[in-house]
């Protein structure tokens, strides 16, 4: 009997004990309503979070689109008082005024970050014989492409040819039309 008792008391401390347990578990309730909401909320965020990741995505593209649009017409601009900014001359000379030497300065920069040919054109105001002209327009435009090729622009990429009194840019008889026709025009090939 006593063998009994101590199998019952065991027993008893046993089921005590499963009670004890099983009643301070913490129960976790969910409910639908709490789940549905949670996953909408989640969704929501998720949702939120890709579009301003697209949005992020999207202003980059336009910085990089206006950058480029930016980069371009820098360098057509550049390349447009390449061609349209002209050296002018004393009257019945082939020396480089010291205004003339910066302009140089500027276009052989240009040059030496754009690969292309060039045209040295020679011009004269239309005092003087024809031929002494020619020769005088040959000559401003050699003294053009030996500068450049002294600040290091190499001489196969520069030609040059005389106009003499050929092209004036104005053909009226002033001193400021004979300023603006002693000139050397560069002329991309």
């Amino acid at each position: 009997m006593k063998k009994r008792v101590w199998i019952n008391l065991v027993m008893a401390i046993l089921v005590a004990g499963l009670f004890f347990t099983v009643s301070c578990a913490k129960k976790t309730i969910v409910s639908d309503a709490t789940t549905i909401e949670d996953q909408e909320k989640i969704k929501a965020e998720a949702d939120a979070k890709a579009e301003a990741e697209r949005i992020a995505q999207q202003n980059l593209e336009d910085q990089r689109l206006n950058e480029k649009a930016l980069t371009e017409t820098k360098a057509m601009a550049a390349k447009n008082r390449f061609e349209n900014q002209d050296i002018h001359f004393e009257y019945d000379s082939s020396d480089l005024s010291s205004m003339a030497k910066m302009v140089l300065k500027e276009k052989a920069a240009w040059l030496k970050t754009n690969y292309v040919s060039v045209t040295i054109e020679g011009h004269c105001d239309d005092r003087g014989t024809t031929e002494y002209n020619l020769a005088l327009g040959e000559r401003r435009a050699s003294t053009a492409k030996s500068y450049l090729i002294n600040l290091g622009v190499a001489a196969s990429r520069l030609n040059t040819i005389s106009y003499g009194e050929e092209q004036p840019i104005d053909s009226s008889a002033t001193e400021t039309a004979y300023r603006e026709n002693r000139r050397a025009h560069f002329a991309i090939n």
